[in-house]
Parts: C-alpha cells; structure tokens; sequence
C-alpha cells in the first residue's frame, strides 16, 4: 500500500547544511522508498538565494516590472535562457535547466529573509545525485530521490508539485504496446511516474507548514534517468 509522511522537525535550512543528515536523523529509511525533497530546502542547503540589495535592475527588467521590484524581474531575466510569454509582471521562461515556468523559478515566499529571492538549483539531478548518495552513507538504505518545485500548467488552472531533479527511480513508465482489460494496445500512454509522486508528497507537505521533505513507501519506482527526461521537446511543444 502506497503511503507518504511528512519528515517532522527539520530546522529551517540554511547554506552549507548537510541536508542529507538532517533528514537521515529525523526519517526511517527502507530500501525502495521515495524521498521527495522541496527545493527550496534544496536551494537553500546550497546557497542559491540572492539578496535583492546586491541587485541592479536593467532597463528591461523597468519595463516588465509593473508594479514588482524590478530587481526581482533583474534576477528572472538572468535565470532565464528565453522569455517564453510576457504580460507584465508576469513571465513565463524557460530556464538554463529547459523548464518553461513561471519566473524562471525564482521565488520570494520561503526566502530566508525579507528582501531576498531563492533561485532553482545549478543542477538539480545532481543535487538529487548528491543526496542519495548521502543517505546510502548514512542509513545504508537505497532510496530514490526527487527534488520537487510546483509548477502552473497551460491547460489547467492552480499548481502542482513536479519532479525537477531525481536518482534512483524512473521518471517515466511507457506503457507503449500494453493491452487494456478490453485488449486495445496502447499507442501513446506515458505516464509521469516522478511527477505523480511528487505531486503525492506534496499532499502531506503542505505549501505554509514548513515542512520541506517527505517520505514515499510501497511504491516500486526504481529505475535510472533524469528529470530531463521529462521535458516535452519543441517540436512537439504545442503551448510555446
């Protein structure tokens, strides 16, 4: 039966912490289990976080300001490879990571202090990488890991959790060739095992409680790729 908990306890998350630790101290840990890691604990952990102070606005960043910050619309043009839409303040980017999202994901709520923005990890599968390896080291138990951020959609309205970086599991179960109960053979069906799971933990975590990561068990996701591996190429991109 597939259950997810929340990790109760963990300190407000600052740069240089060992992550890994702090959850290993507070999580029983099972070979097979999903631990599902906000970003922002992620982002944190590794010093992603600007202090506006320290930030000069562009002209461009005036002009698509509105009534923000425009050192907050500095920083989103910096972390973005590509304005995908724009309606002042909002834009919509695609990141140097490939995720097309709202502010390039840079984001003020959580920060670890007023007037400051936290930006997505260098790498997030990397970061994913790193705390598994971690946590082998310290429990033993091979886990898989998701680093989670919430995302919009095109087609749909409020957010949802999504995997963003991952180790150890699948990102993607292709049920390409598989007949349904009536015998039809699926064509196209792919379904987003990493977001599914992401979107479950998030159930538990909750947006203003402050608790950054959870624990999935009795669900067998373990495979190999990247979070990548779940991005829709442009040329079947019917939404940019």
């Amino acid at each position: 039966m597939l259950s997810a908990e929340a990790i109760a306890g963990l300190p407000e998350i600052g740069e240089g912490d060992d992550l890994a630790a702090l959850i290993a101290e507070r999580a029983e840990l099972a070979d097979g289990d999903v631990l599902v890691v906000a970003q922002k604990a992620v982002s944190k952990a590794e010093g992603r976080v600007v202090r506006l102070a320290e930030v000069q606005p562009s002209q461009r960043a005036r002009e698509l300001a509105g009534a923000l910050d425009p050192r907050q619309l500095e920083v989103i043009l910096r972390e973005s490879v590509r304005l995908v839409r724009v309606r002042p303040p909002l834009v919509i980017a695609e990141t140097r990571h490939g995720f097309v999202c709202a502010s390039a994901g840079v984001d003020a709520s959580n920060a670890p202090e007023p007037s400051s923005l936290v930006l997505l990890p260098e790498d997030p599968d990397a970061s994913a990488a790193r705390l598994r390896t971690r946590l082998r080291e310290l429990t033993g138990a091979e886990v898989g890991v998701i680093v989670s951020d919430s995302f919009g959609r095109a087609w749909r309205q409020g957010t949802t959790d999504v995997a963003i970086g991952l180790a150890g599991i699948r990102p993607l179960l292709d049920l390409k060739g598989v007949r349904d109960p009536a015998g039809y053979e699926l064509h196209a069906t792919v379904i987003a095992v990493a977001d599914e799971l992401a979107g479950a933990a998030e159930l538990v975590l909750g947006k203003t409680d402050g608790v950054p990561a959870a624990v999935i068990s009795g669900v067998d996701a373990r495979g190999e790729g990247r979070a990548r591996d779940l991005l829709m190429p442009a040329e079947r991109d019917l939404f940019r």
